[in-house]
């Protein structure tokens, strides 16, 4: 892994494309139709955000081109998650999920939470 590419969490949209990525290869409107399913309607990527979070990924070899089609005379551009992504994304998935188990367990013994006590 690259040096330093842990010491930061993801940026939610980041977070949101890889976990895209994770299930099965996608073209743009594909990820953006999934990020917005997959954040329950709450995060919608702009293409241009989008292409700029590909990008990005591309350089930093978390993803890379599956495929090209084309589709009604447009090039159709499919993106997987690498190997070094799929470690990137498992990385933060437990990063955010100590986080959470954390303040589950004070939100719990300080009552706020059903099931009191500590997990």
């Amino acid at each position: 892994m690259l040096a330093g590419m842990t010491d930061s969490p993801l940026r939610e949209p980041t977070f949101l494309v890889l976990t895209a990525l994770a299930e099965t290869p996608r073209h743009g409107y594909a990820v953006i139709e999934d990020v917005l399913r997959i954040s329950d309607g709450r995060v919608r990527l702009r293409a241009g955000t989008l292409y700029a979070v590909l990008d990005r990924l591309r350089a930093d070899g978390l993803i890379e081109v599956d495929r090209e089609e084309v589709v009604q005379s447009r090039l159709r551009r499919y993106y997987r998650l690498t190997a070094l992504g799929a470690t990137r994304l498992a990385d933060e998935v437990a990063r955010l999920r100590r986080h959470a188990d954390t303040a589950g367990r004070r939100l719990r013994a300080a009552g706020l939470l059903p099931g009191g006590g500590v997990a």
